[in-house]
């Protein structure tokens, strides 16, 4: 890979309080293991998103024993994790497990900030009963990141029920008309529950970023 072919915004953390990550999805295994080169000779983290399985045991075992690697969320981290800052703040929640990947996506990228949220798995609208057990624990949290697919009704339930920022990720789980995710995506933008803030499909690491720029905000 040619240095025109990746360059780096290491100021983004500086000016924006967002470090940069790397998108592997649509890179090749030569490309990751040149920018992980670099990066390492450089020091400091790296996180790394859409890090396929087939991708990560591609890399050469010296690159793969760098990398605290998680095939659920497809995510890696490079250069160790930092010390927890602040907990108690973001709530992580998935109606289903077939969410979770994208949901912990979004936990990663928190941590990696020193973020450490709350997560609450599989408590979607089909046994409302598995959320509202949690709920008077949720309410005491400024900023939840709700994952869902298919009909995605939990976001706009914890939107007419809770007073933190709703972050609604929709996955692209979900059978036939569930269309990789549009159909939630649709969903979430036609909530009647107010203030529900929508990411795209799959995007729990911009749902992370979305949190870190709230959390930024409060005293």
């Amino acid at each position: 890979m040619t240095d025109a072919a990746y360059t780096p915004d290491h100021e983004r953390g500086a000016r924006i309080g967002l470090d940069e990550a790397v998108f592997c999805g649509s890179k090749s295994v030569p490309q990751i293991s040149a920018i992980l080169e670099r990066e390492s000779a450089r020091g400091g983290r790296l996180l790394l998103t859409r890090l396929d399985a087939a991708r990560f045991e591609a890399l050469a075992p010296h690159a793969r024993a760098a990398l605290d690697y998680d095939p659920e969320s497809a995510t890696a981290v490079l250069g160790g994790w930092p010390e927890v800052a602040a907990s108690g703040r973001v709530a992580v929640i998935s109606a289903g497990t077939s969410d979770l990947g994208t949901a912990r996506e979004a936990v990663r990228t928190l941590r990696l900030r020193g973020e450490q949220a709350l997560e609450v798995h599989d408590v979607g609208v089909a046994g409302l009963w598995r959320v509202m057990k949690r709920i008077e624990e949720l309410r005491t949290y400024p900023v939840l990141i709700v994952t869902a697919g298919m009909d995605a009704a939990l976001p706009s339930v914890l939107g007419g029920l809770l007073p933190g920022v709703i972050i609604a990720v929709p996955t692209s789980a979900g059978y036939g008309v569930a269309a990789g995710g549009e159909t939630a995506l649709r969903a979430m933008l036609a909530s009647c529950a107010p203030g529900v803030c929508v990411m795209n499909i799959d995007n729990g690491y911009g749902a992370a970023c979305a949190a870190l720029r709230v959390l930024a905000q409060l005293p």
